[in-house]
């Protein structure tokens, strides 16, 4: 493809037609989950809040823009400089990939330990296939019924954390996978082979 503006239009209409076959499979998987803990309303005023940023942003972007922004949420209130890494090694490509991840705010703040744990190591490449897969083991471990989700999804960051800061480098997805299956086995709850957390 040529490197010209027809050729960068269309490699980031393509990209956005991605980004929305990936939300549309996110929603379809999570279809039978429980109300988000963040209303419609407070995504809706951070997005204005957001307005200015041209996308896609990293987490620093996010935060130097609207960090102060307070979302309230069942659990409480939280800045987003609570939920986004303060370092460019993840990147947003759209209002609505901001607002997904606010929609969890322990996930949120897992996410932003370990994106940040990561960014201290030189040369440590964590791509975007392995922040979604930490991502979605974080998500899976907080949707176990009976579990506090809080509880285990900071107990898995700590662990992911204590990793990166012990070994020099960070985990594959497939242990983070592991070790979120092992913390629902340990308190009492079956995680199947055909989920997720079943490795």
């Amino acid at each position: 493809m040529a490197d010209d503006k027809n050729g960068r239009e269309k490699q980031a209409a393509d990209e956005d037609r991605r980004q929305r076959e990936r939300e549309i499979a996110d929603e379809l998987e999570r279809g039978d989950e429980g109300e988000p803990a963040v209303t419609d309303a407070a995504l809706a005023d951070l997005e204005a809040a957001l307005e200015s940023l041209s996308f896609p942003a990293t987490g620093r972007e996010i935060i130097a823009t609207a960090g102060d922004h307070e979302v309230g949420s069942v659990d409480g209130t939280h800045a987003v400089a609570d939920l986004f890494p303060d370092a460019d090694m993840e990147s947003f490509d759209a209002p609505a990939a901001v607002s997904k991840r606010v929609r969890r705010p322990a996930v949120g703040v897992a996410m932003k330990r370990v994106v940040e744990a990561a960014a201290t190591l030189p040369d440590e490449e964590f791509g975007r296939s392995q922040h979604e897969a930490f991502e979605r083991s974080f998500r899976a471990l907080s949707d176990v019924d009976g579990l506090d989700d809080d509880d285990g999804v900071r107990t898995v960051a700590d662990w992911v954390v204590a990793e990166v800061h012990e070994r020099r480098t960070v985990p594959g997805s497939r242990d983070v996978r592991r070790r979120a299956a092992a913390y629902c086995r340990e308190n009492g709850h079956e995680v199947r082979d055909d989920e997720w957390l079943g490795v």
